[in-house]
């Protein structure tokens, strides 16, 4: 499909009433060249799904693509029964519960799939989000801040990685937590954490734009970003690597007029760099919640989004930070076959000694932390922690302080 297909009258959207239309919107979604962009152009142009679904064939032979067929009436039948058997419920733009600020953004999703509580999107939202291969240090700030703005009124919002979003997640469950997933609402996604999953579903709220069933891509995470910051008033990065999917979602941030905050951290460490980034060129420095609630106010106080980002990319707070930028097609999903979470790779025996020491040294940074909160972090007992430190200071891997501290070396 290509911009020239479509003239410049534009009807406004009106939201699925009944359940035909909600099948035709997402008839239309999984149809084979329609992304974000294209489904509201159309709907803007023909009115209806309904009536957009009629004339695609036409629109994408006038394009140079013969024998275009939309998604089928039976796939798509399918999918809402897989909706319905996961006990979760599909979200239309224009519905009376679409979050309010995520209907802002430019490429905000025509269709979601929500399970658990829906009545969290209401609520005032803020994202934290950072390392997989997060440090002990980083998962313990991370949870404190989760927890604190929970109690201050806020709902948490994450992506259900390992590391820093799942301690988020985990924090939060009481108060209130928000997991954008990258495949199918119905996949669980690090297979580690499916428990975290099930306590969410029951507790908090699953969203997915992707179609049931659908196994997460690498492809899918970029996307899935720009509504775990489009959700919230503000973004909060705790640990990130210069490239990777945290900055990725605070350039989305950005260019959605969101406020960028950043815990800082050691500049050995490579986790912190893009913190570190993110500070120096001008995002708000968390220290503590309080930071945090100066910086986006009470979550008792009304929120107005800022206008995106000019076309030159100046005048908003870390507009100059080196993140990728977030993928801009517009490609539709072309084929959605349903398949199950693949399997991560098979961990090796926890009594081994280089899973030992590969868990000891991934909690740790430059950073010194005491020995006693590495062990509990570690859930090991100090009879297999103690000699697998000594061995590591004698390789020069680590470094003893004063207090019973020990850091990376």
């Amino acid at each position: 499909m290509t911009q020239t297909l479509f003239s410049s009258s534009i009807t406004p959207l009106i939201p699925p009433k009944t359940d035909e239309d909600r099948s035709s919107w997402l008839r239309l979604f999984r149809s084979r060249g329609v992304g974000v962009h294209t489904f509201f152009r159309l709907m803007g142009e023909h009115g209806s799904a309904a009536q957009v679904l009629d004339v695609l064939p036409d629109l994408a032979a006038k394009a140079g693509v013969s024998n275009y067929i939309a998604a089928s009436h039976d796939t798509v039948a399918a999918e809402m029964r897989a909706g319905r058997k996961a006990g979760a419920r599909l979200l239309c733009h224009g519905d009376s519960d679409y979050p309010q600020l995520l209907a802002q953004i430019s490429d905000a999703p025509p269709v979601l799939w929500v399970r658990g509580r829906s009545e969290l999107l209401g609520k005032p939202l803020v994202a934290l989000v950072g390392a997989r291969n997060a440090s002990s240090l980083g998962e313990r700030m991370a949870k404190q801040l989760a927890r604190d703005l929970g109690d201050a009124g806020f709902v948490t919002v994450s992506g259900l990685a390992r590391g820093i979003d799942a301690a988020v997640h985990g924090a939060t469950l009481k108060t209130g937590t928000i997991a954008i997933l990258g495949g199918g609402i119905d996949v669980p996604y690090p297979a580690e954490n499916e428990p975290l999953y099930r306590r969410i579903s029951d507790q908090g709220l699953l969203m997915s734009e992707q179609p049931m069933g659908l196994a997460p891509q690498a492809r899918h995470f970029p996307r899935r970003n720009r509504i775990i910051s489009g959700l919230a008033r503000g973004l909060i990065v705790v640990e990130a690597a210069a490239r990777s999917g945290s900055l990725i979602t605070a350039r989305n941030a950005l260019d959605q007029g969101r406020d960028v905050l950043a815990v800082p951290g050691h500049p050995f460490d490579g986790r912190a760099t893009g913190c570190n980034m993110l500070i120096r060129d001008g995002a708000t420095l968390v220290r503590s919640a309080a930071d945090a609630i100066e910086a986006l106010g009470e979550a008792t106080e009304g929120f107005t989004p800022l206008s995106p980002l000019p076309a030159d990319g100046t005048a908003r707070s870390a507009s100059r930070v080196h993140a990728p930028t977030a993928p801009k097609n517009d490609k539709g999903v072309e084929s959605h076959q349903v398949r199950k979470a693949p399997p991560g790779p098979k961990p090796k025996p926890k009594d081994s000694a280089e899973a030992q020491t590969s868990a000891i040294l991934s909690r740790l940074g430059p950073t010194p932390l005491p020995e006693d909160q590495l062990i509990r972090d570690l859930k090991m007992p100090a009879t297999v922690v103690a000699p697998a430190l000594m061995e590591l200071e004698l390789e020069g891997r680590i470094t003893r302080h004063a207090g019973g501290m020990v850091s990376r070396t």
